[in-house]
């Protein structure tokens, strides 16, 4: 396997593994009751994965201008698979992942300084303090889940904005290579692709979860019913993940077609 690949890969299981970890944020502000704080540190993360993101793009593009055909499709699949593992991790660790951050923020509330907290984060006192905060999900959690109580249509606009936002930034690369004299044209559909889950997400999904979040601040929603709900939408952004895999071929089929019409 190329060593450009590689990077991409290990860039992509970053990428969405943040991502998944972003869905916990709402979980530590209602936790610490610090909604604003817990956002505004998450961003540095945020800042992680954007640089990720910048370096993954390049690479892949370059990727199939220089590799072998032969070598292509099997890459872009475990691109995916990758994104679909990382989403799975991130699922994992969000009951460590909302310990530690609910550390971070009260840290933060004492010290105000982003420099300070992460000199911390690598001292002796805070590797001792991030061992201690490492556990497991609780199955119980996911036992007290009935379906129905869910809100099965946001979730379902989870799943499609998550699946078209995946195969949205690898099917417009695949497609340079499916049509080599239109690579610019399907490269550059990318941004209208993950606008359109982009918009799905601001619409329908992320207004709901912060409804659902003033209303567990306002005590109008148990935080154990917060945390069925988030675990809800992980599940869905899971789903989504996995459905983006086999929809590569198709989409970026599509991708060409809307190229050569344009």
């Amino acid at each position: 396997m190329e060593l450009q690949i590689i990077i991409v890969l290990i860039m992509t299981f970053i990428i969405t593994y943040i991502g998944t970890l972003a869905y916990a944020i709402r979980i530590v502000g209602v936790r610490t009751g610090r909604i604003a704080i817990s956002f505004s540190l998450f961003n540095v993360l945020i800042l992680v994965s954007r640089l990720a993101s910048n370096i993954q793009a390049p690479l892949l593009t370059k990727y199939t201008e220089i590799g072998s055909n032969s070598s292509f499709l099997s890459s872009f699949y475990n691109i995916l698979i990758i994104g679909a593992l990382a989403t799975i991790a991130g699922a994992v660790s969000i009951p460590t992942f909302q310990r530690v951050f609910s550390q971070v923020v009260n840290r933060f509330t004492i010290s105000r300084s982003v420099p300070k907290i992460l000199v911390h984060g690598f001292s002796k006192a805070g590797i001792r303090q991030f061992g201690a905060c490492i556990t497991v999900p609780k199955t119980g959690h996911i036992k007290h889940i009935k379906l129905m109580e869910l809100p099965l249509g946001v979730m379902l606009m989870n799943v499609i904005a998550v699946a078209v936002m995946t195969v949205g930034i690898i099917a417009p690369i695949y497609s340079g290579v499916l049509e080599p004299t239109l690579r610019a044209t399907c490269i550059t559909l990318s941004g209208a692709i993950n606008g359109v889950a982009t918009i799905i997400l601001y619409i329908f999904v992320d207004p709901y979860l912060s409804v659902r979040t003033d209303d567990v601040i306002d005590g109008k929603l148990e935080e154990s019913e917060f945390r069925r709900l988030v675990i809800g939408m992980v599940g869905s952004k899971i789903v989504g993940a996995a459905i983006a895999i086999p929809l590569l071929i198709p989409a970026s089929r599509i991708i060409v077609f809307i190229a050569k019409v344009l």
